[in-house]
């Protein structure tokens, strides 16, 4: 399904910080919209929603934001967006917003973080992900169902899209960074029965970025509302265990860059610090970026300059296999 992309207006440009993965500041110029793909993940219902009655739902972020500024409280319908460059580099990204579980913050018109690396050249897929709490079978591991089917998916057509399946990068954001973590680290974890030629594909991504991310649910450091909606009010701690990103690494987990602000009001950035510590007592090549500003969300601009996430993940990427 083809949806036409938004002109790039002002307030586009300036739209809000990426704390959930939504628009925000891109560096100028920037290239013209290029038209948005969207597409459901699913070929039918999504696994394990027998007997529920999940209807997609959106809401405003901001009363006086743009139409396109929205999150999701209800998913019912996995969907990816397709961001594609003007000047294909042959890679791609799957882009994981975040939303703490309790919604996913992404638009259908493609974000500015999505744009940005477009205009470097990569094909960016934004995921739509179903929620735990609609009552889904699988449970905390529905989200991390619809981003192993999300990763097939673009390595299934490789071609169409003009991309390298051995150059998939993931990158997740907040709760959005807890899925991603998960995706890296159980990306042969077998979550649901495949359903067609895709699902022979492989889950793992070439390599990841962990952005201010949910990662733990241990306390101290556990961000609690995640946790809450990803576990219920009274997880086992085999099921905080299991849950916490962090634990069981495998010996094949992506190379993987962290990065935080170490002013983060909302998730602390002890949970990329756990996360690196786990990285490096795995052996797995990993780098951590904690910056002294920035709240819950990296801008893209700081001060009227280009923030040097966005040139710290590229590089990282070069390095590893992108």
């Amino acid at each position: 399904m083809q949806l036409p992309g938004p002109g790039v207006s002002r307030r586009t440009l300036l739209a809000g910080s990426v704390a959930a993965g939504a628009a925000a500041v891109l560096p100028m110029p920037v290239l013209a919209a290029a038209p948005i793909e969207r597409f459901p993940i699913w070929p039918g219902s999504p696994p394990g929603g027998e007997g529920l009655s999940v209807r997609d739902e959106t809401v405003k972020r901001s009363p006086d934001g743009p139409p396109d500024d929205i999150a999701w409280p209800r998913v019912a319908t996995p969907m990816l967006n397709v961001v594609p460059p003007a000047q294909p580099n042959g890679r791609a990204i799957l882009y994981i917003p975040g939303g703490g579980y309790a919604r996913v913050a992404v638009g259908r018109e493609g974000s500015g973080i999505a744009r940005l690396f477009a205009a470097r050249g990569y094909t960016v897929f934004e995921l739509l992900y179903r929620l735990p709490r609609d009552g889904w079978a699988a449970g905390p591991d529905t989200p991390l169902q619809d981003a192993q089917r999300a990763m097939r998916l673009i390595r299934a057509g490789a071609s169409k899209w003009g991309i390298d399946p051995a150059r998939v990068a993931a990158m997740g954001f907040s709760a959005g960074g807890h899925l991603t973590a998960r995706l890296a680290g159980r990306s042969g974890l077998k979550t649901y029965e495949p359903v067609d030629a895709a699902d022979t594909q492989s889950a793992r991504p070439t390599m990841v970025g962990l952005f201010y991310p949910v990662i733990t649910m241990t306390e101290p450091n556990a961000h609690a509302h995640s946790k809450r909606e990803l576990l219920g009010g009274n997880a086992t701690p085999e099921r905080i265990a299991r849950y916490s990103a962090e634990n069981g690494l495998p010996a094949d987990m992506p190379p993987t860059l962290v990065a935080h602000a170490a002013d983060d009001p909302v998730v602390g950035v002890a949970n990329s610090l756990t996360m690196f510590t786990a990285l490096q007592a795995a052996k797995i090549p990993s780098e951590l970026h904690v910056f002294e500003k920035g709240g819950h969300g990296l801008p893209l601009n700081e001060r009227g300059k280009p923030h040097p996430w966005p040139d710290l993940f590229e590089r990282f990427a070069r390095n590893h296999g992108m």
